[in-house]
């Protein structure tokens, strides 16, 4: 992945993953480390190839924050380039204007702002709930939780909630800049137990009663360990279907969203595997964690985890990382724990004290 100008990284944005989260990951890398980028071939594998809104905004959002030089910032653009400056902390305010993801937005920012010299405050208007991104209840829940643990001082409010198609959304983030710590996850820890929250905007009860139904049979809950969440917000419609497995040292999170002839019970099948895929193994970090991980471990100068197989999101993840020269990515396969890999940030020392020192 890297370019032939020592002083600009390349990253070929067609290579592994090639999606969305390598060119948000190559933003944050580049704030981090102050190196010049240069993107080509953006999402050149998808339908609707080049950056969507959702990812123009988080580009326009580094820019702000960074006071960087951007060329390519286009609906549609392939190539980027990307030179930034010193980073702001401070107060902004950024709409997607469609359902795109808030959460996106905010994954871009938050290494960056965790290494800020003062408090920043975002507020992010777009999509809570997005079927291809994490869900706000994902990162209070599982993501948010791990970067506290490394000493971050995080909040997240959700303010409205945004559903596709209409959006609407909006959440406010207050990040304070605290020391970090490696984090080692190697160990669940013991089990607290699991529920299932049934989310309804502006839609009858009885669809979360069913897909809590659902769940109740598969996973063999009780009704205790059922919830329904029934909201009304003008304007506002959607459902989410969430199943928290709660343990010492993590929780895994599973949204499942319902959609327009999508029945209630597929909903919930389709949240109950991937809950039961995670219950299989013993491994603490589900897959959309373990890649999500990767650039606070940097940030707070290493760490490690243990997940099972790794995903492409994973893979690629680690690939820009190094294409950085600011950390090794070591991922290590564990036969003794079946499916379980562990995974290692080991920072280079020298770039470890990034642009905030």
């Amino acid at each position: 992945m890297n370019g032939q100008d020592a002083n600009t990284i390349h990253i070929d944005g067609s290579s592994g993953e090639g999606g969305g989260q390598m060119l948000r990951s190559a933003l944050t890398l580049s704030m981090l480390s102050g190196k010049p980028l240069r993107m080509t071939r953006i999402r050149a594998g998808r339908a609707k190839p080049g950056l969507m809104r959702q990812h123009l905004v988080s580009v326009q959002a580094a820019e702000r924050i960074s006071s960087a030089h951007v060329t390519g910032a286009a609906i549609g653009s392939t190539e980027l380039e990307f030179t930034p400056g010193p980073v702001q902390a401070g107060v902004y305010r950024f709409a997607i204007g469609t359902a795109g993801s808030t959460m996106l937005v905010l994954q871009t920012l938050l290494p960056v702002l965790l290494r800020a010299d003062a408090k920043s405050t975002l507020v992010i208007e777009g999509g809570t709930h997005n079927g291809m991104a994490p869900s706000t209840d994902f990162i209070a829940r599982a993501f948010l939780p791990q970067i506290h643990r490394m000493g971050a001082d995080v909040v997240l409010e959700v303010e409205r909630l945004g559903f596709y198609p209409a959006g609407g959304g909006a959440v406010r983030v207050v990040v304070t800049p605290r020391p970090l710590y490696p984090l080692h996850l190697s160990e669940r820890g013991a089990a607290l137990g699991i529920e299932a929250h049934a989310l309804v905007l502006g839609l009858p009860e009885k669809i979360a009663l069913r897909e809590l139904t659902e769940v109740a049979d598969r996973l063999k809950l009780r009704r205790k360990q059922l919830h329904v969440d029934r909201r009304e917000q003008r304007g506002g419609m959607g459902n989410a279907l969430h199943i928290f497995a709660a343990f010492e040292n993590v929780e895994e999170v599973v949204t499942s969203l319902g959609e327009r002839g999508l029945p209630s019970e597929a909903v919930a099948a389709n949240a109950c595997h991937e809950m039961q895929a995670y219950l299989e193994h013993d491994a603490p970090v589900g897959e959309h964690l373990a890649d999500q991980l990767l650039l606070p471990m940097l940030v707070a100068g290493g760490g490690s985890f243990v997940t099972a197989t790794p995903s492409g999101h994973l893979l690629s993840n680690a690939a820009v990382i190094e294409a950085f020269g600011l950390a090794r990515v070591e991922i290590e396969a564990m036969p003794e724990r079946g499916v379980a890999h562990r995974v290692s940030v080991v920072a280079t020392e020298p770039l470890l004290r990034m642009r905030s020192d």
